[in-house]
């Protein structure tokens, strides 16, 4: 796996938990998934992904998307 897929995964796992926690816990929880919304939004422009400077670090191959 690549960076750019355990982004993509990792950003969609955080949603999904908290769309389930803000249904069953706190709708408060939906921020969680606006702050994920915002990061992939401006990501996708700037090219600049904290998750993806971590997983460089621990040695992740490369994809196209996160340099």
């Amino acid at each position: 796996m690549n960076i750019d897929r355990v982004v993509v995964a990792f950003a969609g796992c955080v949603v999904l938990a908290s769309v389930g926690l803000a249904h069953y816990v706190d709708p408060r929880w939906l921020w969680v998934t606006v702050f994920v919304g915002a990061n992939l939004l401006q990501s996708a422009f700037s090219g600049f992904c904290p998750l993806a400077l971590i997983l460089k670090r621990l040695g992740l191959a490369p994809g196209t998307a996160f340099r």
